[in-house]
């Protein structure tokens, strides 16, 4: 079953085109990494997909949910996790947690915010304010609150930026435990390496259109790597 499903999907901005065309399919479970440089549309398309920003063209189905139709629906079924952690600073995490858990309507709310802290190793900073966090414990917060309501899809629009290496790997494991937790994962990263890691499969975006996907088991990360430098140089602007 596709938890995803994206099919000629065209965005445009004035005379700036984003998206030329993309189609993409992430199955129920599946970890998709997309990877792409600067201006290639990564952000753009989570935009949609997290129901954010409206497509000019084209048909997007969320967790069976058609875009034009159910976006009020599909935002209950995504969880988003991006380099801006969209919290609040003078809460404490359990606060921050319970402002969006009751959003949700979430069941047996103070277990579940207990179950979440332990996830992200966040449980023994649950009552203090999120302004005295790290980047990397604010992204971390950051998915606990994503996944607060657990939704079958989780996006994750670069993630690691502004982590540094411990983060970064503390962050990886997150990602590891929440995305074998039967959840369709769809990440955008400019890691090729971390990225092929955690993805079950890995695509390449590169000036608005899906150019090349390779499953994990496929390519190593010097091959991914060799793959990425011609297809996004074929591509550039000349």
């Amino acid at each position: 079953m596709g938890m995803i499903e994206v099919e000629n999907l065209r965005k445009s901005f004035g005379s700036v085109v984003a998206l030329q065309g993309v189609s993409l399919q992430v199955t129920e479970g599946e970890f998709l990494t997309l990877v792409g440089p600067n201006g290639a549309g990564k952000t753009t398309l989570m935009r949609i997909l997290a129901t954010l920003s409206r497509p000019t063209s084209g048909r997007v189905r969320v967790a069976g949910l058609d875009l034009r139709a159910g976006a009020e629906y599909i935002r209950q079924r995504i969880g988003l996790v991006s380099h801006q952690p969209l919290l609040y600073g003078d809460l404490t995490a359990e606060e921050n947690l319970l402002f969006y858990g009751r959003m949700y309507g979430v069941p047996n709310l103070e277990q579940r915010i207990t179950e979440v802290l332990r996830q992200v190793g966040l449980l023994a900073r649950r009552a203090d304010p999120v302004r005295t966090f790290s980047r990397g414990m604010q992204q971390r917060l950051s998915i606990a609150r994503a996944i607060i309501h657990d939704p079958p899809v989780l996006l994750l629009d670069e993630p690691f930026t502004g982590l540094d290496q411990r983060a970064a790997e503390m962050l990886t494991r997150v990602l590891t435990d929440v995305g074998t937790r039967s959840r369709t994962v769809l990440m955008t990263t400019h890691d090729l390496e971390r990225g092929l890691s955690l993805g079950d499969r890995v695509a390449i975006l590169a000036r608005g259109q899906v150019v090349h996907q390779v499953k994990r088991e496929e390519v190593d990360v010097e091959a991914l790597r060799e793959v990425y430098l011609r297809v996004t140089e074929s591509t550039a602007i000349r």
